[in-house]
């Protein structure tokens, strides 16, 4: 979440940015000033009063050792009496707090400068395209078409065991899927992130942590018996590795990589669009995580869009990226860079990847700090994206590796297949 202290120093700053994602903020700003004028009037009424009471409670101890009983008992009264009124004060300190905070986490990141204005994801500006759109031979198919045909996804069967939107994948399909799982996890060690196995069920905490909670709760599976969420992203349990933790400055910067399924329910989620690979309940994903020095995660969110390219151009996949406009950027980003992959028997781009910098707004909800060269806590940044999403990477190779005899797969992932072809 926002910092007060950045509200108050920049309040018009904050709701000219936040007008970008096509919020009017000022009235919600004002209340949290307003908050926090009380919380700071409240705090220091509290202070005076246990100053007060301590002072007292030295003054009795004095009189007690001077013979002076009837005078120190006098002062008992009065003591009573403060502690009586600092638990009041406690009460409506601890109220208050708890409304101002309440507030704050409904309050979204603030876009940075680059970010531009839109309402939707037509208005997503495109920074970048690489890679040849393949001609098909006549008779191309969807990749939906393509799995039933080469029996290696099961839509259908997915639907018995579960419902819509949970495929079972089959054969070479599942092998094709672990292999692209153990690439993206190989090229992600490569490059410095240290693999993590992380947990598929998070607590509440950890969902305020990284900002999932509240915004997207109505997105997220909830075991209500034991209060746990299945992952929408391996983002979650990652960055809560560090909630609650103060690091030295020369431990960062700090990357890791993490595979796991996530679910999401996708509510709403209508129409072609979704069809086959495009939209999933359940869906496999590896996932980039940077904890970085605030003076550094720009250049890492660079080294991260640098990094995803790689991977897209090994696997020769025509892609673009989009720098996202304020009405699409997520909640907790201050700027996003989504990838998309051309799904050339659909016609369309198929977003694969977000990576993104959420500065200090995910380390001031987890406390995630670093103590800086003058000895202070400050907040880092945190950073995270997809390297890779699965089910439209794969649609992608599906459709535009399709020939006549089968679908080929991509040389990079041959040793890792142990196969060149799907027939």
């Amino acid at each position: 979440m926002l910092q007060v202290p950045f509200i108050r120093e920049n309040k018009d700053l904050v709701i000219e940015r936040l007008a970008k994602r096509n919020i009017d903020a000022s009235k919600m700003i004002d209340e949290v000033i307003a908050f926090d004028e009380d919380r700071k009037r409240i705090q220091t009424e509290l202070d005076n009063t246990l100053a007060e009471s301590n002072a007292i409670s030295k003054e009795i101890g004095n009189l007690y050792k001077s013979g002076e009983a009837q005078k120190a008992n006098a002062l008992k009264e009065k003591t009573s009496a403060l502690k009586d009124k600092s638990k009041t004060l406690n009460d409506s300190l601890n109220h208050k707090v708890e409304a101002l905070n309440e507030l704050l986490y409904k309050i979204p990141n603030v876009p940075n400068a680059l970010v531009p204005s839109g309402n939707t994801d037509e208005d997503n500006e495109e920074v970048f395209k690489a890679g040849d759109i393949p001609v098909l031979h006549d008779g191309a198919l969807p990749h939906w078409e393509l799995a039933k045909k080469y029996d290696i996804i099961d839509f259908e069967l997915g639907n018995k065991i579960t419902g819509a939107g949970f495929p079972v994948y089959k054969g070479k399909g599942a092998r094709l899927q672990r292999a692209l799982i153990a690439y993206f996890l190989d090229k992600n060690t490569a490059a410095g992130y240290t693999e993590y196995q992380l947990p598929h069920l998070v607590n509440e905490a950890s969902g305020f942590g990284t900002g999932q909670l509240p915004d997207k709760e109505g997105q997220m599976y909830h075991v209500t018996e034991d209060n746990l969420y299945l992952i929408p992203t391996a983002e979650v349990p990652g960055t809560n590795i560090f909630r609650d933790v103060v690091l030295s400055e020369s431990e960062l910067p700090i990357g890791i990589t993490g595979y796991t399924p996530c679910f999401r329910r996708e509510a709403g989620s209508y129409g072609a669009h979704v069809r086959g690979l495009n939209r999933l309940h359940q869906f496999d994903k590896v996932e980039i995580l940077r904890v970085e020095h605030p003076s550094k995660s720009y250049d890492a969110l660079d080294g991260m869009v640098k990094h995803v390219k790689t991977i897209l151009q090994e696997l020769k996949l025509p892609y673009r990226i989009l720098r996202l406009c304020g009405g699409d950027l997520g909640f907790t980003a201050t700027l996003t860079y989504d990838f998309e992959v051309f799904s050339t028997a659909q016609d369309r781009w198929l977003e694969i990847s977000s990576v993104s910098n959420f500065e200090t707004f995910q380390a001031n909800r987890l406390k995630l700090r670093f103590k800086n060269n003058d000895g202070k806590n400050e907040l880092a940044h945190t950073l995270n994206g997809s390297a890779l999403a699965l089910p439209r990477v794969l649609a992608g190779i599906l459709e535009n590796y399709q020939t006549k005899d089968g679908i080929v797969i991509p040389e990079v992932l041959q040793s890792y297949t142990g196969f060149s072809i799907i027939n």
